[in-house]
C-alpha cells in the first residue's frame, strides 16, 4: 500500500517503510512533514466517513423497514469493536516483526500500543496517524460482510464472528500482504487492498450466506430495498471516502497520491455508466440502484490497480467492472443459489477478482500504466497476481468458515428464530424501530 522504488519501478508495501525507518533511526531523527501529515489526516477522516455513516446508510437503505435499524447497529458496533481490538493487538500483529513466524504473522512488540508515543514517526507522519489510518481499514473491512447475512443473523453471533474473523483472517492477511509477510515479498500488484479487503469479504459473504440459509421470501419483491434515498446517500459517502482510502495509501501529499485519487474517481464514474448502460439495454430502463452499484463496482475494481494504471486505464477498468458485476448479480447469483443479501460477493468479490487480474494488463506502459518490476513481463505479473488471488480465496473460505462455526457454537446458532425474523430484527433484537409513524 505504500509506494517505494524497486529498481526504478513502482511497487508498494508497508513493511519496507517501517524497516527503513528502523534501519535509519540511529543515523538521523525522522522528521514529520506537515503537508504529508495533514493529507493523511484528511484521508483518515473521510475513510471514517465512508464507514460511519457511509456504509451503514448504504446498507440500511437496502434493508426492509423492519430491519433498517439492525443494519445500522451491526455496522456501527462492528466498526467500534474492530477498532478497539486493532488497538489492543491487531496493529502489533500486523505491522511488527514476527521473528520466525514473520512470513505469516507479526509480533507482540506493540501489544496494547506499547512503545508508541507522540514522538514516534513512520516515514514522514506521526505513528499515531499511521496507526489511525490502518485502524480504519480494519474497521470497515469486516463491516462490509454485514451485507451478506443481513436481516437474519443474531446480533451476538455477529459480534463473536467479527472478533474471530478479525483475529484469524484479517490480521494475518494484512500482515502477509502489507506487513512484510510472504505475499508482500512476491511483489503482488495490489495497491490498496483488493485481496485483503474486497476479495476477502466477498468469499466470507458466500460462506455466511451458505451457512445461514435464505431469508424468508427470498427471490420475491418483498425483499426489495426500502429507501433508495438512504442508499444513494451512503453510496455517495462511500465514494468520497474511497478517494481517501486509496489516495492516503501513498502516505504523502505528492503527485503520485493525486494520480491514485484521479484513477479512483474515474473508475467509479465509468463503473456507474457501464452498469447503467447494460441495465438500460437489458431491462429497458436505468435504475438509481444500478448506477450506485456500478460506481461501487468501479471503486472495488480500481482498489488494487489505482497505483499502477493511468487515468485512461482506470476508465476502461471501470467500464468493464460495471457490466461484469451486472452479470454476477443477475446471472451468477441465481446459479449459485445463495442469499447474499446485499450482493457482497457479486460486487466486492467479483470486482475484486476482476481488478486483481486486470491490474497487470492496464499497468502496461504502452497504455499509460506504470509498468512492472525489472525482470518481469505481463505474463509473470499475471501469474503472481493470480496466485495471490487463489491463495486469498482459499484462506478466506477456511478462516471464515471457522469464524462462523465458532460464533454458532458460542451463541446457540447463527440465525434468529422464525418469529423474530418475521417481526423484524429492529424490535426483536434491539427493542427499537427505525421509523415511527403517527396514526
Amino acid at each position: 500500500m505504500i509506494r517505494f522504488s524497486h529498481v526504478g519501478r513502482g511497487m508498494f508495501g508497508l513493511s519496507l517503510l517501517l524497516g527503513s525507518f528502523a534501519a535509519n533511526a540511529e543515523e538521523a531523527a525522522p522528521a514529520i512533514n506537515s503537508g504529508d501529515t495533514a493529507f493523511v489526516a484528511l484521508c483518515s477522516l473521510v475513510v471514517l466517513l465512508m464507514t460511519l455513516p457511509g456504509l451503514a446508510l448504504f446498507y440500511g437503505g437496502m434493508a426492509r423497514t423492519k430491519n433498517v435499524l439492525s443494519i445500522l447497529m451491526q455496522v456501527f458496533c462492528t466498526a467500534s469493536l474492530m477498532s478497539v481490538l486493532f488497538a489492543i493487538y491487531g496493529y502489533s500483529l500486523t505491522f511488527t516483526d514476527g521473528g520466525s513466524l514473520q512470513a505469516v504473522i507479526g509480533g507482540l512488540d506493540k501489544l496494547f500500543m506499547s512503545g508508541i508515543t507522540k514522538d514516534s514517526v513512520v516515514g514522514t507522519i506521526p505513528e499515531y496517524l499511521y496507526f489511525l489510518f490502518m485502524l480504519l481499514f480494519a474497521a470497515i473491512t469486516p463491516a462490509i460482510i454485514v451485507g451478506a447475512f443481513a436481516e437474519r443473523m443474531k446480533f451476538a453471533a455477529v459480534l463473536v464472528f467479527m472478533t474471530v474473523w478479525l483475529t484469524i483472517n484479517y490480521i494475518p492477511m494484512a500482515h502477509m500482504a502489507w506487513g512484510g509477510g510472504w505475499v508482500f515479498n512476491l511483489g503482488v500488484q495490489d495497491f490498496a487492498g483488493g485481496n485483503v479487503v474486497h476479495l476477502n469479504v466477498g468469499i466470507a459473504a458466500l460462506v455466511g450466506a451458505w451457512l445461514l440459509g435464505r431469508r424468508r421470501g427470498f427471490g420475491t419483491q418483498t425483499l426489495a430495498p426500502h429507501n433508495m434515498t438512504m442508499t444513494l446517500t451512503g453510496g455517495s459517502l462511500l465514494w468520497v471516502g474511497w478517494l481517501g482510502f486509496c489516495g492516503g495509501c501513498a502516505l504523502a501529499a505528492n503527485g503520485f497520491a493525486m494520480l491514485v485519487m484521479v484513477n479512483t474517481m474515474l473508475a467509479s464514474c465509468a463503473g456507474a455508466l457501464g452498469w447503467m448502460l447494460v441495465e438500460w439495454q437489458h431491462r429497458g430502463r436505468p435504475s438509481l440502484f444500478g448506477a450506485v452499484s456500478g460506481a461501487i463496482a468501479g471503486l472495488v475494481a480500481i482498489t488494487p490497480a489505482c497505483g499502477y494504471v493511468g487515468p485512461m486505464g482506470a476508465i476502461l477498468l471501470g467500464l468493464i467492472a460495471g457490466p461484469v458485476c451486472v452479470w454476477s448479480v443477475d446471472k451468477l447469483k441465481p446459479m449459485i443459489g445463495l442469499d447474499d443479501a446485499f450482493d457482497v460477493f457479486g460486487v466486492h468479490g467479483v470486482a475484486g477478482i476482476l481488478g486483481g487480474l486486470l491490474t497487470p494488463v492496464f499497468a502496461l506502459t504502452a497504455i499509460g500504466g506504470q509498468g512492472f518490476p525489472e525482470g518481469r513481463d505481463l505474463v509473470d505479473q499475471l501469474l503472481v497476481n493470480g496466485g495471490a488471488i487463489l491463495f486469498s480465496i482459499l484462506f478466506s473460505a477456511v478462516t471464515s468458515l471457522i469464524a462462523f462455526k465458532v460464533a454458532s457454537a458460542l451463541c446457540g446458532g447463527l440465525r434468529v428464530g422464525e418469529e423474530a425474523e418475521v417481526d423484524g430484527l429492529d424490535l426483536s433484537a434491539h427493542g427499537e424501530v427505525g421509523y415511527k409513524y403517527s396514526s
